[in-house]
């Protein structure tokens, strides 16, 4: 679809109120964040409530310097929220069909790869495999087709999860409100939505072909989600796509913005850095390294203290037992990104990324209690 404006939207799609979105790509396209310095970081760091100008300090290159005490104060704001408890959780593919071409994934309708869509029954099992590990959260997940995975289909895969989980999540294709208010009645909790760029332009780059072209729609998902009736909403760039300290900005603010216009909402976020996946090997976080991505998680707790944040299998396991140590809430654990393949290794559809913590989750669980810390299979209950 040649000169597509990512602004506009396709027929179909449901357009709200886009004051929001105008006000955080405002913000962050005036973020300069060369022009902060130490005492902008200590000033950040003394504040009992750090606001959007603490934010802007502490994800400058001048807080590169303060990453002891960035992670002493995310560390007690963690512990004053959170206590010791670290969220297990595992994703689930069930389809890896894509209608939308993304140069970056390795499931672009472009990209030659196995493709499959597990039948429902094949779903059950899938769920049953996982639900033998004691996790009570999962997250359904597909590629960005709805040709191939239709919203009843996604939605009789939920009902199932629902029978074996407390917490049930759906990383799925943007949809309008009443799509995700259908989604909430088959028994889905929580949505997340990656925007992947706030940068319009490099979003129109990087996205060319398929609905996920409208970045305009996309940027609102959460928040239709919540019109939806969905009790959480799950915010994240894809670090290392473009300048990631404007994307980390714009993340934080983004999901800040939505809490304060929806107070009853779980917010969470998510830190992933880009990853190589098949045929798309050169992909990579570029200078996004461990030391950066550590500093943005912990701008991000110190900011937004009451918000999970997940650390993915993205990251190596030195990492990430690092990390929940400090700033990081919840972690996944047993995960496949492949299609099928918690119940037969042999025959799936390929992975959309290359994952780097391979442990299965009763290593994970040890691990954890190594650390002090309590892993939780959920923290949500059906009464």
């Amino acid at each position: 679809m040649k000169n597509f404006d990512v602004m506009s939207y396709m027929e179909g799609m449901q357009r709200i109120d886009e004051s929001l979105m105008q006000r955080v790509l405002s913000l962050r396209e005036g973020y300069k964040y060369e022009r902060y310095g130490k005492a902008d970081v200590v000033r950040a760091l003394k504040m009992q409530r750090v606001d959007i100008e603490g934010l802007r300090a502490l994800l400058s290159p001048a807080a590169g310097d303060f990453l002891e005490e960035m992670a002493a104060r995310a560390q007690s704001d963690m512990k004053r929220y959170f206590g010791n408890s670290i969220e297990l959780f595992t994703p689930l593919y069930i389809s890896n069909f894509c209608d939308s071409n993304c140069v970056y994934c390795g499931f672009s309708s472009h990209n030659k790869i196995s493709r499959l869509r597990l039948k429902i029954d094949e779903v059950k099992t899938e769920l049953k495999n996982i639900a033998k590990s004691g996790l009570k959260d999962v997250l359904i997940l597909t590629g960005e087709s709805a040709k191939k995975r239709d919203l009843s289909y996604i939605g009789e895969a939920c009902k199932e999860a629902s029978k074996l989980f407390s917490n049930v999540g759906v990383e799925i294709y943007p949809l309008n409100s009443d799509e995700y208010a259908y989604l909430h009645e088959c028994g889905v909790d929580y949505v997340i939505v990656f925007q992947e760029t706030y940068s319009p332009e490099k979003y129109a780059q990087v996205h060319i072909g398929g609905q996920k072209m409208s970045f305009a729609y996309r940027f609102n998902a959460q928040e239709r989600a919540l019109m939806g009736g969905m009790r959480s909403v799950g915010f994240a760039a894809l670090l290392g796509l473009d300048d990631f300290r404007k994307d980390a900005f714009a993340t934080a603010i983004h999901a800040n913005f939505i809490q304060q216009k929806y107070p009853h909402a779980e917010i969470a976020i998510s830190c992933p850095r880009l990853r190589p996946a098949k045929n798309k090997s050169e992909v990579n976080a570029g200078e996004v390294d461990e030391r950066s991505l550590f500093q943005v998680i912990c701008a991000y707790r110190i900011f937004l203290p009451f918000a999970n944040i997940t650390i993915s299998t993205r990251e190596s396991a030195k990492f990430r037992n690092g990390i929940i140590k400090v700033a990081a809430s919840k972690i996944s654990a047993g995960v496949s990104v492949g299609v099928g393949t918690h119940s037969d290794t042999s025959k799936k559809g390929d992975e959309q990324f290359e994952i780097d913590d391979t442990r299965g989750v009763d290593e994970i669980y040890t691990d954890i209690r190594a650390l002090n810390l309590q892993p939780v299979m959920s923290n949500h209950i059906y009464v």
